[in-house]
């Protein structure tokens, strides 16, 4: 039975629909200054045979972080498709760990961005993450901090 608790200020994140993330859920956000905090509690389920998160999973982590606090932070509401994702592995995440990424964008051009991100557990660097993006279509609501934040 896990016992931990989600910190203050988080709330689970009303994301649009991806079977993906519904399966391995619940990300969790906050904003802290205009700027997207992402949390994520390791279960189990996450876990690999050694019992620590999965880094298949810490890439998907990393992945979301990034498209998250990217489209917060530039407000383009868009659809980003990832054109390159690079995670840098700097600790083992265990069970009932909680994750805190946050996202710092490098530059943001009108078809692609560059953007960076950091994920920590217990305020100790966990990951070192990186990303291209690409912004696709036309804004919509479904991405945008109103839709992630609503009930």
């Amino acid at each position: 039975m896990n016992t931990v608790v989600i910190p203050e200020g988080f709330r689970a994140l009303n994301l649009p629909r991806n079977p993906f993330i519904e399966a391995n859920g619940p990300l969790y956000g906050r904003l802290e200054d205009g700027r997207f905090i992402m949390g994520f509690l390791c279960q189990t389920k996450h876990c690999n045979p050694m019992m620590v998160c999965h880094g298949g999973m810490v890439a998907t982590l990393a992945d979301m972080l990034l498209l998250l606090g990217t489209n917060i932070q530039t407000g383009l509401g868009q659809f980003l498709l990832t054109v390159s994702l690079d995670v840098d592995f700097v600790a083992p995440i265990k069970v009932d760990d909680w994750l805190e990424g946050r996202t710092e964008v490098l530059r943001a051009g009108r078809s692609i961005i560059f953007t960076q991100g950091r994920m920590t557990v217990r305020g100790e660097t966990v990951a070192r993450v990186n990303a291209v993006l690409k912004p696709s279509g036309k804004p919509l609501a479904d991405f945008t901090p109103g839709r992630y934040f609503s009930e």
